[in-house]
């Protein structure tokens, strides 16, 4: 009989979708406040793969991923997805669109998975409306996205910059900064 673990703590990452520089910053700085010491910024990446935020956000959006000092325990997902969930709304323009879409997830040494409220077949629940999205999995010496990963997720850059930040998660673990 296996013994239930508690298991190490992971990575926080979250995307930034938006249309202005502005609001990422907004965003950040919220973000910060609320998770603590933002320790990675990534390039802005066109978010070119849908047209599903258009209408709500516009045109030439970008997105930005960013991580986080601290590590978390893997059970506090639901608790920041609704966290925030809460700062989009926060930040929505004066017209109640969102200008700012936030997905929070995290990784590590063997998956990246993002929070969602939105259910499917590869999506178990965690609680309090939101479910894990298994994204993609660490195999071969780099992550591999699976059949459903989202097209922007599947992209070589996008991989390679999640492969660069398992690195630096290793290296917190090695370092006991767990």
């Amino acid at each position: 009989m296996g013994k239930p673990s508690k298991p190490r703590p992971a990575k926080l990452f979250m995307s930034l979708i938006a249309g202005e520089d502005d609001i990422v910053y907004q965003g950040m700085e919220a973000l910060r406040k609320d998770f603590g010491t933002i320790d990675f910024v990534s390039e802005k990446f066109q978010f070119d793969f849908t047209d599903y935020y258009t209408e709500e956000m516009g045109r030439n959006l970008f997105r930005h991923f960013i991580t986080f000092e601290k590590l978390i325990g893997r059970d506090s997902l639901p608790e920041i997805k609704l966290a925030t969930n809460h700062l989009e709304e926060r930040l929505a323009g004066s017209n109640g669109n969102r200008q700012i879409n936030i997905d929070p997830g995290y990784l590590s040494h063997a998956h990246v998975i993002l929070a969602t409220t939105k259910a499917y077949a590869h999506r178990p629940y965690l609680e309090k409306g939101i479910y894990a999205d298994l994204t993609l999995i660490y195999r071969g010496k780099s992550f591999q996205a699976l059949e459903w990963t989202y097209p922007d997720y599947r992209q070589e850059a996008t991989i390679e910059l999640f492969n660069q930040i398992r690195k630096q998660y290793l290296e917190m673990i090695k370092e006991g900064k767990e």
